[in-house]
């Protein structure tokens, strides 16, 4: 109670506190959750429908990578294969839409984009995400230099795909002059993948084949993401937790005067460390609080900006969460009791002449 009744005397400070860990917080939340989420939904694409990855090898980016469609032939005819598909993906400008994603796809793998309406596409033809689709009234769009019929619309739990074009693989190809990007396959037992494997990578030297999962642990577009969040991250909360040190720290100064009275009034220092431990730890754990469920309201809200198309999302994990949590509160008491614990042990006269000075 006491502790309450003291952040409530300077409720602008209060404010300033509150604000400054609220900031930083959020600043670790957004950045780590975005890049998360962009690593989670190329993920999810990519190892919904296949064990197998297969990609030319060398090439750091599937943008750029070029692998022969016909090697499927070789594939499907291996034992232990259930079945396999093809894939272009790229990006182009879509109408008015300055970038978009375009997937091209064989005919087998069409069914894993479902209808809302229209039917899947045929040579000329594209199918629009659900978010894509909302930007166009036509019955047509230009991708690129060419113009396709929209045949439907379909709709993705994966941001990616919803803001983007699919067509067929034939026509991707003419698109973006190669003949697939990768080639994804399907066992029929877990335990025969890394036989398949080691079949697959004899069947040509200019490829390069990974289970799908060890391809996204390796992936190295991910890293650089994974990195690069995290500089930046790191730097934005280290920022923001030596700002919510330094308010405190200063804080704590300008109530130099009070804590001498109260040691001239024969209170003992751990009465006034304990006290000031409170009300840094209500105030660390309510900003720390508001700012979490802020963050995840906005998290909420990015995939339905139309503007984004959907590619940007984001995911805060739980692990996040905890780390974010323990550094705000060592700070916040770290900025606040070392000055405090100085302040308690000096004489309680210097202490008010300081604070009224």
């Amino acid at each position: 109670m006491i502790s309450l009744k003291a952040l409530g005397k300077n409720p602008f400070k209060t404010l300033l506190i509150f604000s400054s860990i609220t900031i930083a917080v959020m600043a670790i939340f957004l950045i780590s959750s975005v890049s998360q989420g962009v690593i989670g939904m190329y993920s999810k694409m990519i190892k919904t429908d296949g064990d197998i990855i297969i990609t030319q090898k060398g090439i750091s980016d599937t943008f750029f990578s070029n692998v022969d469609i016909a090697l499927m032939q070789k594939i499907d005819a291996l034992q232990d294969v259930a079945s396999s598909y093809a894939m272009i993906v790229g990006a182009s400008p879509i109408g008015h839409i300055p970038i978009a994603g375009i997937y091209g796809t064989t005919q087998n793998h069409m069914s894993h984009y479902k209808l809302i309406k229209g039917k899947y596409p045929k040579e000329g033809e594209v199918i629009l995400g659900a978010n894509l689709a909302k930007q166009f009234a036509t019955v047509s769009v230009n991708i690129g230099s060419k113009s396709f019929g929209i045949s439907g619309v379909f709709s993705s739990e994966i941001g990616f795909e919803d803001g983007g074009a699919v067509m067929n693989i034939e026509d991707a190809g003419k698109l973006f002059n190669r003949s697939a990007s990768f080639i994804l396959v399907t066992s029929d037992s877990p335990n025969s993948t890394d036989d398949i494997v080691k079949k697959i990578a004899l069947l040509d030297d200019e490829i390069e084949v990974k289970t799908t999962q060890n391809f996204v642990k390796e992936y190295n577009q991910f890293k650089i993401i994974e990195n690069s969040s995290l500089v930046v991250s790191t730097l934005a909360f280290a920022m923001g937790l030596m700002g919510i040190a330094s308010v405190m720290s200063m804080i704590v100064n300008s109530r130099k005067e009070e804590f001498g009275i109260m040691r001239a009034l024969g209170k003992s220092r751990l009465f006034i460390i304990k006290n000031l431990f409170f009300e840094t730890l209500i105030m660390s754990v309510s900003a720390y609080l508001f700012a979490f469920l802020l963050s995840l309201g906005i998290l909420a809200m990015l995939p339905h900006i139309e503007m984004l198309h959907g590619y940007v999302n984001g995911t805060l994990s739980l692990s996040t969460a905890l780390y974010v949590f323990a550094s705000t509160l060592f700070m916040a008491l770290f900025g606040s009791l070392i000055p405090a614990w100085i302040a308690s042990k000096t004489d309680p006269i210097l202490l008010i002449n300081q604070g009224s000075a």
